[in-house]
């Protein structure tokens, strides 16, 4: 059972990356344009990250109900 959830947790750091991906983008974005302050979608990208990469860490714990 080790390696029940491999799939999904490999998943959701896909998933992880692609947001801090497009955050890094939007700073960019920004920055280009003269932008002075943190994009709003930057800031919600990172949470939605930060979440992503929170249940991608609980699913690498060990099994409790053994």
């Amino acid at each position: 059972m080790a390696g029940e959830f491999d799939e999904i947790r490999g998943r959701l750091e896909g998933i992880a990356e692609e947001l801090a991906d497009l955050a890094i983008q939007r700073l960019r974005e920004s920055i280009d344009a003269g932008g002075t302050e943190f994009p709003v979608d930057e800031r919600r990208l990172t949470r939605a990250r930060r979440a992503v990469e929170k249940a991608a860490s609980i699913l690498r714990e060990p099994d409790d109900s053994a």
